[in-house]
């Protein structure tokens, strides 16, 4: 088994390791409140705002959509750095191009609406790019109450892609239900307490 520092040293010798961030081999657990209690037979997910046709589907109906797969590393504000993390989920960017949901040309960013009135923000670009994802699985398993089940958004690095933006992980809301999409960006929780409104990894952009 490769340890800590082994992975970190590896990490870096392959330029995976973003500046001020730290290798390691555990998932922490970060958030801020209390974990929700979630019951599927009434949960809803919720597409709004600046789209063609707003769409609100059932915990069921949600796990018709096209699933997607991704391995991704993920970087947390707090400068830890995961790294071949396995997801499976929903990719915003796929039900675009199906044509499930179709955003107005006036929409410019994304807003990610979770319980507790929890709220981040991204530029529509980087919501419709294939490393963000609406996750229900995480190593081939239902994400656990404290990493964001049943469904969370996540963000993060797939290897060998120059062309995408990666943010901090905290730009991926826990326990999501809704994506607002807006012509006008409204920055959330952590960004309106000071956190960087873009939050590049590879740019250090911590703070505002």
């Amino acid at each position: 088994m490769t340890s800590r520092r082994e992975l970190e040293k590896q990490m870096k010798s392959e330029h995976r390791l973003p500046p001020g961030q730290a290798a390691t081999v555990k998932f922490p657990v970060l958030h801020y409140g209390p974990i929700p209690e979630t019951n599927l037979d009434t949960w809803t997910f919720r597409v709004f705002g600046d789209v063609e046709q707003e769409k609100t589907w059932t915990w069921q109906e949600f796990n018709q959509l096209p699933k997607t797969q991704l391995k991704m590393d993920i970087h947390c504000v707090t400068r830890w750095s995961k790294f071949d993390t396995l997801w499976e989920g929903v990719s915003v960017g796929e039900l675009v191009r199906q044509g499930i949901i179709t955003p107005k040309p006036s929409a410019n960013f994304v807003i990610q609406h979770a319980e507790y009135e929890y709220s981040t923000n991204l530029p529509l670009d980087v919501t419709l790019a294939d490393n963000f994802l609406l996750a229900t699985h995480f190593d081939g398993k239902p994400l656990d109450p404290d990493h964001g089940y049943p469904l969370r958004g996540i963000i993060g690095n797939i290897v060998g892609r120059q062309d995408i933006q990666v943010t901090y992980f905290w730009k991926g809301a826990k326990w999501i239900r809704a994506l607002e999409f807006t012509s006008l960006d409204k920055p959330g929780f952590w960004e309106e307490a000071g956190y960087h409104n873009r939050g590049n990894v590879w740019q250090e952009e911590r703070t505002d």
